[in-house]
């Protein structure tokens, strides 16, 4: 006999679900009490099962809610439920599966996929051979309700349903799917293809062995009339276009031509999922070739495609001109991630034009949900970096009518052309910047809010070539208007201002210098101006001034303007505000650049720092003891704390000796040194090389103890935590002397293996772009402790001189490479025969020196003429035959050899 309902009962649930769908608040509370309760008897599931699928007097939306209801249940505690229960529900959903209600059916299908993804799938093995019989049925309902749920498992279970744990399914699902894509029902057929395209990616057997079948069937509903069916189509070619590209180019003319339609589809979501192909052609080898005969329909297509669509302008409120009094919602505040600190190297090669910045996103962050206007922005990005060049006379025709169409919508578009093609086509572009420049000035100060924000972000994507010009050209007159528009009345130009003038600042670095004073009044009126989330925006303009102009801005008048309002802030704000991230980086960078000028600020900063860093610590060790009453700290907090110490040490040096004594802040480096999360251990040592260059005094009793934790931190595996680690070690070694010899056995091999590693990856110089090689730093720690303990390093200077020399070529002259050398020198000193064979690569880095001290020049000089002498004149005729011409001229020149 079936399960029954007690009719008390129904009733009961019933109206709980009746409660449920109130606006009001207690009562919600009052139902969500009343579940709990409920949930303890094990048979309340039936009842939410039996409303969902028996009670059809009953309206759709409290049947669908019974039954999503019971989804979370299953999600909670699925495996306490009972068998008779679990059986149940499970016949109860595969009987009911083809009710006539499709709300009801798309309801019984999440269930089924809820079940199946805890793990049921092989516990439920009459499940998929059903579903699949089901297809089957003559009756639609039945058939769509069936394929809905395969739907959904094929997107949950993908996996699994290609693996061995079920017997491979796939292999009878993949030949079923496909008999549906010529189904007479448009909805069966986009399940169909649906259910098919979860397995592309993965590349799975079952379809990759009838993937030429797919693809006939692909083409023959290239036209269909259903706008979710050609969406599920495109969607397929552009993953096959990743996936399975060999099946595609004998075919590949037609199916451009295809999604050159595609994309101007009239519904928008064909054409979005078709203009993916042109992405995703872009990172194909093959795309110059197949696609540039086809530019000059494309580009006209992905131009149109940016313009804003009505429902754009009317959830961006395009026209609401003056919002900034309107305070903003949190949800509109994106969550912030802090860059740990990582230490570099200043390095020889300029960048290329234009790399300045990982793709910004264009300006419109609130529709964070992607558009047609941002995935054309975005292939053409991509295209003008395949293409460079060869695709502007295909768009300059386009972009004169563009830019000055008396229409804000059309013109606006056109200004995103200019700002998405900057970085591809900058060479190309540099001849009518002259004239477009100013033009975009103009465009600042549109009546259009729309306008004038794309137009701060598309300037600042030619920042590079406009600080190339003499200021007064256009420098000058874009700071102007670019400070105007950061107090602008709307939130949107404010925040596209902002972040253009970070970028002109990064570029201009000290051409800022004599506007200082301007700017700094600009900014800090903003502070006064600006609702929350463009005030994190601000923080980050102003600490981008700060790593610019460095030491001009320590200035009593500077200081009067920048300060006050800062600390103000930072007295605002709870040690739990996550606003602290933003304002603890600002002033990070603003101490560093201050450097004696932060004195008067430092000490209040300094105890914040070290109470953040120690709460932080605390909560991580209750959460570690007791993990069920405490909740696990926000580490972030703690990271950027240390970063801010770090500034301060730079900024301050040492006069930030008193501030150390008075704390315990080598105890807390101690604990943080070792903490789990790679980024706190990076900031850690960090700090500790500030620390032991600004104030070794504090640092030197920690040392037995601090030592091991660096050598177990060595690890390439973690590369910016490596560096930290080794630049630390290595700014131990100059405080130290010869005492450093106990611990050079505990960092030398790591040291040796790292260095010698292949290819380490390129790190990122954090603002000026420029790459340095990351083995610098190892090679720079390895030549300080052979400068302090030379006879315990120079035994293995075979293992390390030649990776060491290539390393360090390309370092411009400083302190920390004046070091290193004498170390080399030293070395070669005490075991000549370790350079011998790689002798060319020493020669090759000693002229990589534009202008060596006169005693590390003499050290030079002796061991070049050494090693002429020993080998004789014309042993060295012979081996200087191999030099380079230009290394050659340098050592004649400077060195006589």
């Amino acid at each position: 006999m079936d399960w029954q309902p007690d009719e008390q009962g129904l009733q009961q649930v019933l109206q709980l679900l009746k409660d449920s769908q109130s606006p009001n608040t207690a009562t919600q509370r009052i139902v969500q009490d009343k579940l709990k309760q409920l949930n303890q008897f094990p048979d309340f599931n039936n009842y939410l099962i039996f409303v969902l699928t028996r009670l059809k007097s009953e309206d759709e939306p409290t049947r669908s809610l019974s039954g999503l209801i019971l989804k979370n249940n299953v999600k909670a505690h699925y495996q306490s439920f009972p068998p008779p229960v679990a059986d149940f529900i499970k016949q109860e959903c595969l009987n009911n599966i083809g009710d006539a209600s499709s709300l009801i059916r798309a309801t019984i299908g999440i269930l089924i996929t809820t079940i199946a993804s805890k793990g049921e799938l092989q516990m439920w093995p009459e499940l998929l051979p059903q579903l699949c019989n089901l297809l089957n049925s003559e009756d639609y309902n039945t058939c769509e309700g069936a394929f809905g749920a395969l739907q959904k498992i094929c997107e949950d279970s993908s996996e699994l349903l290609d693996s061995d744990a079920l017997n491979r399914p796939l292999n009878i699902m993949i030949p079923k799917f496909l008999q549906f894509f010529k189904h007479c029902s448009p909805k069966i057929r986009s399940h169909a293809i649906a259910c098919v395209n979860q397995f592309i990616m993965d590349r799975a057997q079952a379809l990759m062995d009838n993937i030429d079948t797919f693809i006939e069937h692909l083409f023959a509903l290239a036209v269909d009339d259903d706008p979710e069916v050609r969406k599920n189509v495109c969607r397929a070619l552009v993953m096959l276009l990743e996936v399975r590209i060999d099946r595609l180019i004998p075919h590949m003319h037609s199916i451009i031509q295809y999604m050159l339609q595609r994309t101007q589809d009239h519904d928008e979501n064909v054409a979005l999922e078709a203009c993916e192909f042109w992405l995703t052609l872009a990172e194909q080898p093959i795309c110059k070739d197949v696609l540039a005969s086809h530019l000059v329909q494309l580009i006209p297509i992905l131009v149109n495609g940016m313009k804003y669509s009505e429902i754009d302008i009317i959830l961006l409120k395009g026209d609401v001109e003056e919002d900034e009094a309107v305070p903003d919602s949190e949800q509109d505040i994106k969550p912030r991630f802090h860059k740990s600190r990582t230490v570099t190297l200043p390095h020889e090669a300029e960048r290329p034009d234009g790399s300045e910045d990982a793709e910004d996103d264009d300006d419109d962050d609130a529709l964070s949900d992607w558009n047609l206007r941002k995935c054309s922005a975005a292939a053409l990005d991509v295209l003008a970096n395949v293409f460079r060049e060869e695709l502007l006379p295909h768009l300059l025709p386009l972009l004169k009518g563009l830019l000055f169409h008396p229409e804000w919508v059309v013109k606006e578009s056109g200004i995103l052309v200019l700002g998405a093609i900057a970085e591809g086509c900058m060479q190309g572009m540099v001849p009518y910047l002259p004239e477009l420049i100013p033009h975009l000035i103009q465009c600042l100060s549109d009546k259009k809010a729309l306008v004038r924000s794309i137009a701060c972000w598309t300037l600042s994507r030619y920042a590079h070539w406009v600080v190339s010009q003499p200021p007064d050209m256009h420098l000058k007159p874009l700071m102007t208007e670019l400070l105007k528009r950061i107090l602008d009345g709307n939130k949107r130009v404010q925040e596209a201002a902002c972040s253009a003038f970070a970028t002109l600042e990064e570029e201009a670095c000290t051409e800022l210098v004599p506007y200082l004073s301007y700017i700094l009044d600009t900014l800090v009126f903003a502070f006064g101006k600006y609702q929350h989330k463009n005030l994190l925006i601000l923080y980050d303009a102003i600490g981008t001034l700060a790593d610019s102009v460095g030491h001009h801005l320590n200035q009593p008048e500077y200081i009067q303007k920048l300060m006050p309002p800062l600390i103000q802030k930072w007295n605002e704000l709870k040690d739990e505000d996550k606003d602290l991230f933003p304002l603890l980086e600002c002033l990070s960078s603003v101490a560093t650049a201050l450097q004696s000028g932060f004195l008067p600020y430092c000490e209040p900063v300094y105890q914040r720092c070290v109470t953040l860093v120690q709460k932080t610590l605390a909560q991580a060790m209750m959460y570690t003891q007791h993990p069920e009453q405490y909740e696990a700290p926000d580490k972030d907090f703690m990271i950027v704390a240390l970063d801010l110490l770090s500034g301060l040490a730079e900024g301050l040096g040492g006069h930030v000796e008193q501030l150390v004594a008075r704390s315990n802040i080598m105890t807390l480096l101690f604990q943080c040194m070792q903490d789990s999360m790679p980024e706190v251990r990076q900031s850690s040592f960090a700090l500790l090389g500030d620390l032991t260059k600004a104030c070794f005094i504090h640092v030197k009793p920690c040392i037995a103890e601090f030592m091991p934790i660096l050598g177990t931190n060595l690890n390439p595996e973690f590369i910016s935590v490596c560096n930290n680690a080794t630049w630390a070690i290595g700014e131990i070694c100059m405080q130290m002397g010869a005492e450093m010899q106990p611990y050079v056995q505990m960092v030398l091999n790591n040291l040796v293996e790292i260095i010698n590693r292949p290819n380490t990856p390129k790190t990122l110089l954090e603002n000026t772009g420029r790459l340095t090689s990351p083995s610098a730093i190892p090679a720079i720690t390895i030549g300080r402790l052979g400068y302090v303990c030379p006879q315990e390093v120079a035994p293995m200077l075979q293992q390390f001189i030649r990776p060491w020399c290539t390393s360090l070529r390309n370092i411009r002259d400083n302190e920390e490479k004046d070091s290193a050398f004498r170390g080399i020198c030293m070395m070669i000193g005490v075991n000549p025969g370790g350079v011998v064979q790689d002798f060319i690569f020493f020669c090759d880095a000693v002229a990589s020196w534009v202008s060596p001290k006169d005693d590390l020049r003499d050290m030079f000089y002796k061991i070049l003429h050494g090693f002429k002498d020993q080998v004789g004149e014309e042993n060295w005729q012979q081996f200087s035959e191999q030099f380079p011409p230009l290394l050659k001229e340098r050592l004649a020149a400077f060195y006589g050899v």
